[in-house]
C-alpha cells in the first residue's frame, strides 16, 4: 500500500475520532505517523500537533453551526491549561517514563470506567431523539421521564437544552488548569481527558462535550506547536497535506455520527475507546 493510501486511510480514522468523539486523534496520529508513514517520533509529534490543530478547529467549526460549544465555559477552560500544561512539562521531565505512562493509563481506564457506568444508569435511548438531529421532543405526560436526564452528574445529550446548572467561568478555569497540568505532566493530548471532566465535573451534556472539547484541544495542539516548529527540521508535507486534508474530511462525518448518535451511545464508544488505550499503555509501561 502506498504511503498516499496509508496517509489518507489514517488521516480520516483521526478525523473521525475528533469529530465523532472529542478525543483521540494524536493517539491515532503519533503511531500511524511512526509505524505506518515512516516518521521519526520527534517529526511525528510536530506533525501530529499540526494535523490536530487543523482537523479540531474545522470540527469545531461544525460543532459551532450546530450550536454545541459553550463558548462562555469553554473559553476560559481552554485558557486556563495552557499554562498549568508549561509547567507541568516541565517537572515531568524529571520522571520516569514509564511511571507517566501508567499514571495515564490508569487515569484513562478510571474516566472510561465512571463514563461507561453513567451510561448504564442513562435514560433509555428512545427518549432521548440523536444529538443535534433537530427531532423534536415530545411533551412529556405526567411521570414521563424528561428528554434531558441526568446521567453521574451530567445529562444525556438530546436535542433540547441540557438540564445541568451553568458552569460559573472560575469552576471552568481551574477544571481547565487541573487538566492542563495533568496533560502536561503525562505528555499526552488533552483530547481523552476534556470530555470526561466536561461531562463528569462541569455537567455538560456528551455532544457539548464533544463539540467544546474540540476548543481545548485546538488551544493545546497550537500552544505545544509553535515551538516545536523550528526544532524539528522540515516536514515531509507529501505525506502531512493528504493526512491533514483526509482528517478534516473525517471531522465532519464524525459530526454527522454525532448527530445520529444518542449521548448515552457516544459514552459507552467513547469509553470503550479509552479502555483501550489505557490497556495498550499499560502493556507498554510494563515491557
Amino acid at each position: 500500500m502506498t504511503p498516499l493510501i496509508l496517509a489518507l486511510l489514517a488521516g480520516a480514522a483521526v478525523g473521525l475520532a475528533l469529530g465523532g468523539l472529542g478525543g483521540g486523534g494524536s493517539m491515532l496520529a503519533v503511531p500511524a505517523l511512526v509505524y505506518l508513514l515512516g516518521f521519526s517520533p520527534a517529526h511525528a509529534g510536530t506533525a501530529s500537533l499540526l494535523i490536530v490543530a487543523t482537523t479540531s478547529l474545522t470540527g469545531l467549526l461544525a460543532h459551532a453551526r450546530a450550536d454545541r460549544v459553550r463558548w462562555r465555559t469553554g473559553l476560559p477552560f481552554a485558557a486556563a491549561g495552557l499554562p498549568a500544561a508549561a509547567a507541568a512539562g516541565a517537572v515531568s521531565a524529571r520522571l520516569p517514563a514509564a511511571l507517566l505512562t501508567a499514571g495515564f493509563a490508569l487515569l484513562a481506564a478510571a474516566a472510561a470506567w465512571r463514563m461507561l457506568s453513567a451510561a448504564r444508569r442513562g435514560a433509555p435511548a428512545a427518549a432521548c431523539p440523536a444529538a443535534g438531529s433537530g427531532e423534536a421532543v415530545p411533551d412529556d405526560g405526567p411521570g414521563d421521564p424528561t428528554p434531558d436526564e441526568p446521567v453521574g452528574g451530567a445529562t444525556v445529550a438530546g436535542a433540547g437544552t441540557p438540564t445541568a446548572a451553568p458552569t460559573s467561568p472560575a469552576r471552568a478555569a481551574l477544571t481547565g488548569a487541573g487538566l492542563g497540568a495533568v496533560t502536561g505532566l503525562l505528555g499526552v493530548g488533552g483530547g481523552f481527558l476534556a470530555v470526561p471532566a466536561l461531562v463528569s465535573v462541569l455537567g455538560f451534556s456528551m455532544a457539548e462535550a464533544v463539540g467544546t472539547s474540540l476548543l481545548v484541544i485546538a488551544a493545546n495542539s497550537l500552544a505545544a506547536l509553535a515551538p516545536r516548529l523550528g526544532a524539528t527540521g522540515g516536514l515531509d508535507w507529501a505525506v502531512i497535506a493528504p493526512f491533514t486534508a483526509a482528517a478534516v474530511l473525517g471531522a465532519w462525518d464524525g459530526k454527522r455520527l454525532a448527530d445520529r448518535f444518542s449521548g448515552r451511545t457516544l459514552q459507552s464508544a467513547f469509553a470503550t475507546v479509552l479502555l483501550a488505550v489505557a490497556a495498550l499503555m499499560l502493556v507498554d509501561a510494563v515491557r
